[in-house]
Parts: structure tokens; C-alpha cells; sequence
């Protein structure tokens, strides 16, 4: 079981959370996570991120990264989404 905890935060607060499940075993794990950001920003009705050579640098490193908004072609309302793998198989 794949499982990516996606978060908002504005003002060091926490706004909105959810979790994403993914226990499709046919896809690998960079196409776990795109799945996971796509239905993310689904439920979150956000556009989707671009991810920045420091991004995925950040998430190669700690298997967490922050999507600020540098990353959004389109104005957020909020500080930054971060995504965070909880659980892998």
C-alpha cells in the first residue's frame, strides 16, 4: 500500500489535509506520486505544481517536499502544499 499525506498551510497553520491511497502494484513509485499530486489537486481545486529541480531534490532527500508559489502558474491563497509519503510497499 502506497499512501501520500498532502497538506495546506497558510500562517503556519494548518488548513486542509488529506490522505491518498495507491494500491495499484502495476505502477511504479514516480507514477504513485503523480497520481497522488493529480488527485490531490483534484480535491484541493488547485492547478496542478511544477516541480522545481530544488522540489524534487527536497523530496529525493526526505520523501516530503513543499510546493510554494513558485511552483503554481496560478495564484494560491494560501503559503505552500506539502506532500509526504507515509507508507510504501
Amino acid at each position: 500500500m502506497f499512501r501520500l499525506w498532502a497538506k495546506i498551510f497558510k500562517e503556519n497553520r494548518m488548513l486542509s489535509d488529506m490522505v491518498i491511497e495507491n494500491d495499484d502494484a502495476s505502477l511504479n513509485r514516480t507514477r504513485k506520486v503523480f497520481a497522488a499530486v493529480d488527485e490531490i489537486c483534484y480535491q484541493f481545486d488547485l492547478s496542478k505544481p511544477i516541480w522545481l529541480d530544488s522540489t524534487v531534490a527536497e523530496f529525493k532527500k526526505h520523501d516530503k517536499a513543499r510546493f510554494h508559489q513558485d511552483n503554481f502558474i496560478d495564484p494560491i491563497d494560501f503559503d505552500y502544499l506539502e506532500i509526504h509519503v507515509i507508507e510504501e510497499d
